[in-house]
């Protein structure tokens, strides 16, 4: 590649280095930090094969000044905590919602398939459930209680069980975005099948508007997240699979900090949604409206934190001429 071709290039990337280094824009520590991995890079390619030319030298300078930029702030602020809660996840999420919508799409469909296949052979469901969940529901709604599933173990057992197995999930599904994305679909088209399945069963014996008052007091919350969780695992794979201009190992290491904030920030969704599973699920005795409620509620909030607020800040710090 010709040197004018290799700063031509990656001209625009550079410029946004100067212009935060010159206070012009504003952007995360982290995001200072991965610019200055690929700069390292880019140096490290100039100074091979434009040894004397004049992009090595403004790249060695510009490298020394990101360095001195990232060790002069390296100290921890006060209000970092909420700072990441307030302003870098919600902006972190604006900027990959992309990766939301292809999972949301995969889980859909996945839903689709199952909902489908359980209408076309009565089977299904012992095949994607179990013959023993199965049994065992159908003896529940024999006995007049077809959620007593939510009732069998002690609260505080239930809500540690559930928590810990949902965020082991997740994070499952996050690892195995390093599968070009493979892994990541597969575990979200599994979970989706067995929604759908699960909810058609349901549906077959007069049941889904009480399934749906029960389970989603929790599943809201619990849904989201594993939807979530597989997005932070095709951020993954996306940045292996299509690396753009950076080299394929420095595009992973960015989709894998990506990935694994993304993930990170549904873990309190978890744990929310385990409690609610462990101490409320199980009280189907609760009048209908206090159940809407809940769920209503957790909607809400998933469609405020998740998407309206990300682009609120987003617009807020775009008309005040910055830039994350």
């Amino acid at each position: 590649m010709k040197e004018i071709v290799f700063i031509k290039r990656n001209s625009e990337k550079w410029k946004k280095i100067e212009d935060a280094l010159n206070g012009h824009v504003r952007i995360s520590p982290d995001e200072l930090y991965n610019l200055y991995v690929g700069l390292n890079d880019d140096y490290s390619y100039a100074r091979t094969f434009y040894p004397t030319g004049e992009s090595s030298a403004y790249l060695n300078q510009l490298t020394i000044r990101v360095h001195q930029q990232i060790y002069r702030n390296k100290k921890i602020k006060k209000n970092q905590f909420a700072q990441f809660w307030k302003t870098d996840y919600p902006l972190l999420l604006y900027k990959n919602q992309k990766y939301f919508w292809y999972a949301f799409t995969i889980f859909v469909l996945s839903i689709l398939i199952g909902v489908v296949s359980t209408a076309a052979d009565p089977d299904f469901p012992r095949l994607i459930l179990g013959d023993s969940y199965v049994n065992m529901t159908l003896d529940n709604i024999e006995s007049g209680d077809p959620m007593a599933v939510y009732k069998k173990a002690q609260e505080m057992d239930m809500f540690l069980g559930i928590t810990i197995n949902n965020i082991r999930v997740a994070f499952y599904a996050f690892i195995a975005g390093v599968l070009f994305s493979f892994g990541s679909g597969l575990i979200l088209l599994s979970n989706g099948i067995m929604l759908g399945c699960f909810q058609y069963f349901f549906y077959q014996h007069g049941l889904l508007g009480e399934s749906i008052l029960t389970i989603y007091i929790h599943g809201t919350l619990e849904l989201f997240s594993i939807v979530m969780a597989g997005a932070a695992g095709l951020a993954i794979g996306n940045s292996i699979l299509f690396p753009g201009t950076y080299k394929r190992l420095v595009s992973f290491q960015r989709g894998a900090v990506i990935g694994l904030k993304m993930v990170s920030g549904v873990v309190p969704l978890f744990i929310v949604a385990g409690f609610l599973e462990g101490f409320i699920t199980r009280h189907t005795e609760f009048p209908n409206s206090i159940r809407i409620t809940i769920i209503v509620a957790s909607l809400a909030f998933i469609v405020w934190y998740f998407f309206r607020y990300p682009k609120t800040i987003h617009l807020k710090l775009s008309s005040n001429g910055k830039d994350f």
